[in-house]
């Protein structure tokens, strides 16, 4: 299927709509069979006899529609026999303004303006052959909940715009109110179905009295005297506990809003994964609030990364030397009971409801032994949700996690029911946790959470990232407040807030940290600026995940390269790195990650090793009017041949990996009257002078040469490339002489007339594991930069013999390369299609390389990390 070709044909079907033959045109489009839809449009495979209907067996129902409305229609139809006998995969109505379909294998609706149908062409797919990608959540739960209520949510506010914060809270809280009403009756709190079957069968269909009924509901739900309501409120039961309490004005609803609350209740809302609440905030939040707020919500099994080695493998391996011992035993319920979890990010709540639901698992893994040895008599779970703590800035998430918790505490009351017999009654409600709603980077986090001698306290949670350059105004203030009297903090990234706040939270205190963060904290030079501060706070890494995709099951699963990162005071305690699968007990967690020293790699303007100097190429500074695509150059030429001798290639780090063709005009100062001769020349010179008046202090400096670049960094004999950005699947960095006539553009590093053994090294498998931990990211790729990756490389001084050793390496996988012309450095460098002839080469020169350091060859990426940061500490001190 080729997708392109599909939306381009559904744009045209939309945009030249024909009615007669637009369902016949759609199946078209998908793939299938000519001869079938011929058929099927003279008659002999159309199985319904009504006008304007068309059933196709397996495949479609289709009902032209005018005068009725499409959302009943479609109600009325997904429950028709007559038509789901033949098992039509979709069922679709329109009036051809709307078009409403079901696919009657997911479940999946579409409710869209039929010009939109191009941005939803996979809706059909499966009349290609090909299954819609469905999110798969660890646990039964249907995550397709949080897109329905991300569809009511916005159903509601095209029906009630909100224009104050007021408003927006009472929204909030509806949507609470109404989660826990579908939960409360698949789940034993309400009887089965009967809060939808009450909206069913008390409303009216055009939703015009739902937001009287539903004001009346929920205020009965928040009162225990029922004397003057009808029986059909009465019924339910008493709630309270701080959800219904409170007046807020339920919003306006509609025939569709209506429609989608009754489907949103069909739904088995028994099994619920407290994931889909971080998903439901993903698919209802707007887009711009929720990348402003840096929200990632998460799976249970990156939740678990988090807490395991924090705290629950702790207290499992307290289980385990406790066997069935009733003192050591009643010692871990204890300790689980006056455990204190806390979350200065909680979004929707998710590591506080999957750490509550661990805990209670553990503690009735505590009383099934206590029962064995008839040392029990009365089974209640005493964990309680007032011993999770939060912050979260978002109303919206701050009310779902707190929403979270009491559904949370139900499904375990249900879990020791199940196991026991017996559980405390879930209603009225208790209290839901302490979450706060506020700014975390601004709350003294002492007083949302007090941390005292006899609790055990855990911090833990997944902070907003939010790099430097993308930080609001309001964010750059709160980094103002944590960093006050710190050097360079404005190059940290968001998240860094959290750290410093969490060491100075835990410091000297019997609590431990564990946050979910970029890799960006731990590379490059915010390793220098933030973490000798955190260090000074006396704690220690004692655990870390090294980077991994974070994902999760929201709407737009958010897929970002993470690490994971657990402080504490220092301790004897072990300490662990996990990559992947293997985990690896160390004896130091440095700031990089690795275990070693804690060593800082600061920034240098020239190199700590013999090497020569490092530049980045020539900059323009020109607007783009000096620079000149393929086609632009050829044009050039051919109009004004003359000009040939003032166009020069002009190549970049993309430009060197792609192999891409980039030009630009090289005009030295005596061939100005050439250049300014040439009236297309001229022009763009002009515009560079133009370009320049405006373009500040650098640009005034040149604004007299704007025939040239504004800085110019040009060889004498030889020129070495370094691209400054690199995709980490590459086992190198490529790197390559080139002809001095090339000019270098300042996206690129250069080494002007190196000695070949130069390239040797820079080429090496061990020069790449020192990029790997220093350097700085762009996105996952490296960000190779002079001062931190080339200045600061430690190499030892070698003999001439060593050097022309490494020389003749050097020659070998230049030799290599010649015998693939044809292919791009991407193409070359691609660890999966990477030449053998290749690969033998930079092998054998890793191994000359790395006698240079030492004669016994090392073993491993981390022992010769290991080596290369004692170098360095060797030599910077000699300095």
């Amino acid at each position: 299927m080729n997708f392109e070709k599909l939306e381009a044909d559904i744009f045209s079907l939309v945009t030249n709509l024909d009615e007669t033959t637009f369902i016949y045109d759609l199946l078209r489009v998908y793939g299938l069979p000519k001869a079938s839809i011929t058929r099927l449009k003279k008659g002999s495979y159309n199985l319904s006899k009504t006008s304007g209907e068309i059933l196709w067996k397996k495949n479609i129902f289709f009902k032209k529609e005018i005068d009725k409305d499409l959302h009943g229609l479609i109600y009325e139809l997904r429950s028709d026999s007559s038509i789901l006998r033949h098992t039509p995969r979709f069922i679709v109505v329109t009036n051809f303004k709307t078009l409403l379909a079901l696919d009657t294998k997911t479940d999946d609706t579409l409710d869209i303006p039929i010009i939109d149908l191009v941005k939803h062409c996979d809706f059909f797919l499966p009349w290609a052959g090909m299954e819609k990608a469905q999110v798969q959540s660890e646990n039964p739960a249907d995550i397709k909940a949080a897109e329905r209520m991300g569809r009511l949510y916005d159903v509601i506010l095209e029906d009630n715009p909100t224009e104050y914060e007021n408003d927006r809270h009472a929204l909030n809280i509806f949507l609470s109110r109404l989660l826990f009403c579908f939960f409360a009756e698949d789940t034993g709190i309400f009887e089965d179905g009967q809060f939808i079957n009450a909206v069913a069968s008390h409303t009216s269909e055009d939703g015009s009295d739902l937001q009287d009924y539903l004001q009346k509901l929920f205020k009965v739900l928040s009162v225990s005297d029922r004397k003057g309501y009808p029986h059909f409120l009465a019924a339910f039961p008493y709630v309270n506990g701080g959800l219904f309490a409170g007046e807020y004005l339920v919003p306006k609803l509609s025939v569709k809003s209506r429609r989608i609350i009754i489907e949103c209740g069909a739904l088995n809302w028994k099994d619920i994964n407290p994931d889909i609440f971080g998903s439901m905030i993903q698919a209802v939040v707007h887009s711009d609030q929720r990348g402003g707020l840096g929200m990632h919500y998460t799976s249970v099994s990156n939740v678990m990364k988090v807490i395991e080695p924090l705290f629950l493998n702790d207290l499992y391996d307290a289980l385990e030397k406790a066997g069935t011992s009733k003192k050591k035993l009643e010692s871990i319920l204890d300790r689980l009971y006056n455990l204190r979890i806390f979350d200065p990010a909680c979004g929707s709540g998710n590591f506080l409801i999957i750490a509550y639901k661990e805990l209670c698992k553990l503690e009735i893994e505590i009383f099934k032994r206590l029962e064995e040895k008839q040392l029990l008599f009365r089974f209640e779970g005493n964990i309680r949700p007032s011993q999770f703590y939060g912050i979260e800035l978002d109303d919206f998430a701050h009310e779902t996690a707190k929403l979270s918790l009491w559904l949370a505490e139900h499904q375990m009351n249900l879990a020791f029911k199940d196991v026991f017999g017996e559980a405390r009654p879930t209603l009225p409600l208790h209290d839901g946790g302490n979450i706060v709603c506020g700014n975390a980077t601004r709350l003294d986090w002492e007083d949302v959470c007090p941390v005292d001698d006899n609790s055990e306290t855990y911090v833990l949670g997944n902070p907003p990232y939010v790099g430097f350059k993308m930080q609001n105004a309001s964010q750059k203030s709160d980094m103002a407040m944590v960093f006050d009297g710190i050097k360079n903090y404005k190059k940290l990234d968001y998240i860094a807030c959290w750290f410093m706040l969490g060491a100075r939270y835990i410091q000297n205190k019997s609590a431990k940290l564990s946050f979910v963060s970029t890799n960006s904290i731990n590379q490059g030079e915010q390793v220098e600026i933030l973490w000798p501060n955190l260090f000074d706070l006396k704690i220690e890494i004692f655990f870390t995940y090294l980077s991994f995709k974070w994902s999760n099951n929201a709407k737009n699963n958010a897929g970002v390269i993470c690490v994971i990162i657990g402080l504490r005071k220092p301790t004897e305690g072990i300490k662990l790195i996990f990559d992947g699968a293997v985990k690896k007990q160390v004896k130091q967690i440095n700031a990089y990650l690795i275990d070693g020293e804690q060593i800082f790699v600061k920034k240098r303007k020239t190199p700590i090793s013999d090497f020569p100097k490092i530049s980045d190429g020539s900059g323009a500074l020109d607007g783009g009017n000096l620079v000149l695509n393929d086609q632009e150059k050829n044009n050039l030429i051919k109009k004004y041949p003359e000009s040939k001798q003032l166009v020069r290639q002009l190549m970049g780090s993309s430009d060197f990996i792609k192999g891409n063709l980039k030009w630009c005009l090289w005009i030295e100062d005596v061939d100005l009257s050439l250049a300014l001769s040439i009236s297309d020349i001229k022009e763009r010179i002009d515009k560079v002078r133009y370009c320049r008046q405006t373009g500040g202090t650098r640009g005034q400096n040149c604004i007299n040469t704007p025939h040239r670049f504004a800085w110019i960094n040009r060889p004498k004999k030889s020129q070495l490339i370094i691209p400054t950005v690199s995709s980490e699947r590459r086992s190198y960095i490529p790197i390559s002489y080139i002809d001095i006539d090339i000019v270098v553009s300042n996206s690129a590093s250069v080494v002007h007339d190196p000695e070949p053994y130069l390239f040797a090294i820079l080429s090496s498998r061990i020069h790449m594991n020192w990029v790997r931990v220093v350097a700085g990211r762009l996105k996952t790729d490296y960000r190779y930069t002079s001062a931190l990756c080339y200045n600061t490389f430690p190499f030892p001084a070698i003999t001439e013999k060593q050097r022309g050793i490494l020389e003749d390496h050097a020659f070998k996988v230049l030799d290599e390369r010649e015998l693939y012309t044809e292919k791009t450095m991407a193409e070359l460098y691609d660890p999966d299609k990477m030449p053998d002839g290749l690969r033998q080469a930079h092998h054998e020169m890793d191994l000359a390389v790395e006698k240079c350091y030492r004669a016994r060859p090392f073993n491993s990426d981390d022992e010769r990390l290991e080596y290369l940061f004692s170098l360095y500490q060797k030599m910077t001190d000699s300095e």
